[in-house]
């Protein structure tokens, strides 16, 4: 049979012979104008632009993705979801050349060793097999993709492929930094970080980790390649791989950006950089840099303003732990900390509650290493190392501020926890975060760091410990199941009954087929009552102040964690993975 490109008219009458889209539509479509651009595009990515209804699923849109799997049963070919974080930019295009690409409207998307996986949005036009398979010496394997996301990957991976080409051609010097010198004669100059190969590069990478919803950039040194890793709802995903010299101007275009010091490589910086997506939206991006073997690591955290805007319901904290949160802030004077690892939340907590406490009344004031997010409802200092201030000078300033609430980002030391202490109980509010497993152990940590028990009765509030965990896509969970002796060891000591009704991790094309999208917070308060306060002495046995605590009505986050299991929003697997066991 010949070859047939796709064209707008037949497509439409196909459409409507197949009960998809109505006759009157489809009329009025062939014969509106249409804008050069349009004109450009795709007929089944300019009818999905159209926002028409599916005649043949009422309730649906002849969306992109429904188009194109109409599309691949009319070809009877498989659909392919072209997945950035799983496709190796550098092997699929070297496949073939950007024009030959563009002129047949394909393009590779997976590399074996004896095959090459190839989409298409022209399933019926085949002139260009052969070709290929001559080049490549592969069979071909031709699958259908969504024709807009075959056209907008293709500038994408064709247009940062040319920017590490580019870069190469200005590559040499030695390959093995710091730890492996080697000294290789006649060598052309590194690429420079201003090099406008490296600045499209470092481009892509922002905007890319921007539109997978990353929180986290790892840029690593490797012996011959480096590695760039996207951290996206707590799980780190390997995204590209780029060479040594390469890797090593990238960090330097982002060490320029942030404002360090590009010639000192020896000690680890921090900086930071305020940009845009591509909507218009603001985006700061807090940037730490490490020596290591084969040169800088470097790790930006992305900070979205709209995380200070989102409501505790969206971050997880409802019913009684909310109001038992709010109970504690509404306190004239106290200290109240968050507890966890890093990336647990704890800062986006405290962000939250202090927009909240922020009122015209009263003066917030905070002081961080770094300053993590700029808020202007309230005062910001960050601490300063090189000139000798710290947590606890910090905070020694603040009290001569006339402060009502104060914010320290982290107790680390008997001096900063004294200050804080004295905060306390000259009558400010303290909020504050610490690094421990669980609620019950940050008065443990106090103690250890030598904070006399007396002191902590008399000014700690209460104590939360929180973690992250992924909530179920809505768009493909399903119903599941749990047995019986799994969710009573969950729960245990309590007797909380089984839900009637649990859901499962599916997996569709908008949360990559990992069956979450999104994350929500597991939260465990303990209040400090008198009944807990008798356990807090120098010996204090944690367990017990745990057991004590709980008979106050302290819910632990494995506890959390099944609330949000039997309420819809998380799976077991997941609760499992964030929150300790506890100690009986």
């Amino acid at each position: 049979m010949a070859d047939r490109r796709i064209e707008l008219r037949t497509c439409l009458d196909d459409l409507v012979a197949d009960g998809r889209l109505d006759q009157g539509d489809a009329n009025l479509l062939a014969g509106s104008p249409r804008t050069r651009e349009q004109a450009l595009m795709h007929p089944l990515a300019f009818i999905a632009s159209q926002d028409l209804d599916d005649q043949a699923n009422p309730g649906r849109k002849l969306s992109h993705e429904n188009l194109a799997q109409w599309l691949a049963e009319k070809a009877d070919l498989p659909l392919f979801h072209i997945d950035p974080l799983k496709i190796e930019v550098a092997k699929v295009t070297s496949v073939m050349s950007y024009g030959f690409a563009k002129r047949h409207d394909i393009l590779c998307v997976g590399v074996d060793a004896d095959m090459v996986t190839i989409a298409t949005g022209q399933p019926f036009t085949e002139e260009w097999i052969p070709q290929l398979e001559h080049v490549s010496r592969r069979k071909v394997h031709k699958v259908v993709a969504n024709p807009a996301d075959i056209a907008r990957y293709m500038v994408e991976f064709y247009s940062l492929s040319n920017s590490i080409s580019g870069a190469k051609g200005l590559s040499g010097g030695s390959s093995v930094t710091n730890f492996e010198q080697l000294l290789e004669l006649g060598s052309a100059k590194d690429p420079e970080a201003n090099d406008q190969h490296i600045v499209n590069i470092v481009d892509w990478l922002l905007q890319y980790a921007f539109d997978q919803r990353a929180s986290d950039i790892h840029i690593e040194p490797r012996r011959l390649q480096g590695k760039v890793r996207f951290r996206i709802d707590g799980i780190l995903h390997q995204v590209y791989e780029l060479p040594a010299a390469i890797n090593t101007a990238v960090v330097s275009r982002l060490k320029v950006l942030s404002r360090m010091n590009v010639a000192e490589k020896r000690k680890p910086q921090d900086g930071r950089i305020k940009t845009k997506r591509s909507d218009g939206s603001e985006v700061e991006l807090r940037l730490s840099t490490l020596p290591t073997a084969f040169g800088e690591k470097l790790v930006m955290r992305i900070f979205d303003p709209e995380v200070l805007l989102r409501s505790f319901s969206d971050l997880g904290l409802v019913g009684d732990d909310l109001a038992l949160w709010q109970k504690m802030t509404r306190n004239p004077h106290g200290i109240i900390l968050v507890t966890g690892p890093t990336g647990s939340g704890k800062t986006t907590t405290l962000y939250s509650s202090l927009k909240q406490l922020a009122t015209p009344e009263v003066n917030v004031s905070t002081i961080e290493d770094p300053i993590e997010m700029v808020e202007e409802s309230f005062n910001q200092t960050q601490v300063n190392p090189q000139i000798e201030f710290d947590f606890a000078s910090g905070i020694r300033t603040l009290m001569r501020q006339d402060p009502d609430i104060i914010m320290v980002g982290e107790i680390r030391d008997l001096e900063t926890a004294q200050m804080a202490v004295q905060a306390a109980l000259t009558g400010h509010l303290v909020l504050s975060t610490l690094h421990t497993n669980d609620a019950p152990s940050a008065i443990s940590r106090l103690l250890d760091l030598g904070v006399p028990s007396f002191l902590i009765k008399n000014t700690v509030l209460g104590v939360m410990a929180q973690r992250l965990v992924r909530t179920l896509c809505p768009h493909c969970k399903g119903e599941g199941e749990i047995s019986p002796s799994d969710w009573h060891a969950l729960v245990a000591p309590w007797k909380a009954p089984l839900p009637k009704k649990v859901l499962q991790a599916e997996g569709c094309l908008e949360c990559r087929n990992t069956g979450y999208l999104g994350r929500q917070g597991l939260y465990e308060i303990l209040p400090v009552t008198q009944a807990v306060a008798k356990h807090i002495k120098d010996d204090a046995d944690i367990t017990q102040m745990r057991h004590a605590a709980m008979r106050e009505g302290m819910r632990t986050l494995r506890l959390s964690g099944a609330q949000k299991i039997a309420a819809g929003l998380t799976t077991m697997e997941e609760v499992l993975r964030v929150a300790p066991p506890i100690e009986q």
